[in-house]
């Protein structure tokens, strides 16, 4: 940071000698077990937070590989059954002109599982060995990830939404398919383990490369 020409260093709360609440983020003296506004434990630093965020981020990237492999959406007519994965559904819908549907499906059931996938693992990363990206950085996706998580239900919503309106009796009708159960699982989990992060932990990682190399 700088002000009027001159460099100044950023004060950790550790320095000051204070601890927040993760649950109302109330300031108490390090020392301090236990909130007094919520009634939270108070910890420094959560030990195993970057077990469950691993843990609970492999759930569910287990739980994304089925949810692409197995049919999203089921329609019956008379005549056919046709069973459509996420990807496929959209190109369907790019084929009849809906193509502003289209990439909103595969932006939120492909592109932002993905990014949140690769995000989660940077940080959790990050935290244990100096990084290119600076603190700010590294906080500013974060807060991105925790975001866009309630987004990621997009496509359970469409399928749910098609499901209870084109109910046709014989004629016609849609149904939800496997992949609708896996992907639900793996947004839940994903978001779980983001929840899991300590982002304090991004603030006691040197990033500076100068610095980390002469510490070696």
């Amino acid at each position: 940071m700088e002000l009027a020409g001159e460099k100044l260093d950023i004060i950790s709360a550790a320095e000051l000698g204070v601890v927040s609440c993760t649950r109302c983020t109330r300031v108490w003296p390090q020392g301090t077990q236990t909130c007094g506004r919520c009634g939270r434990a108070i910890v420094a630093r959560d030990k195993k937070s970057l077990q469950r965020v691993w843990a609970l981020w492999l759930v569910g990237l287990m739980c994304y590989v089925p949810a692409n492999l197995y049919p999203m959406l089921q329609t019956r007519t008379l005549l056919s059954v046709q069973e459509d994965t996420i990807v496929g559904g959209a190109i369907e819908l790019a084929r009849y002109g809906s193509f502003g549907i289209a990439f909103i499906i595969l932006f939120a059931s492909v592109a932002i599982p993905v990014g949140k996938f690769l995000a989660i693992a940077f940080l959790a990363i990050s935290v244990n060995r100096p990084s290119q990206a600076t603190n700010h950085s590294r906080q500013y996706l974060y807060e991105i990830v925790e975001y866009i998580g309630r987004w990621s239900m997009i496509d359970i919503f469409v399928v749910a939404i098609m499901s209870s309106l084109v109910q046709l009796n014989t004629l016609a009708a849609i149904n939800p398919g496997p992949a609708s159960l896996f992907f639900a699982l793996s947004v839940i989990f994903t978001m779980l383990s983001a929840q899991a992060f300590d982002s304090r932990l991004i603030w006691d990682v040197q990033t500076n490369p100068k610095a980390a190399k002469s510490d070696e």
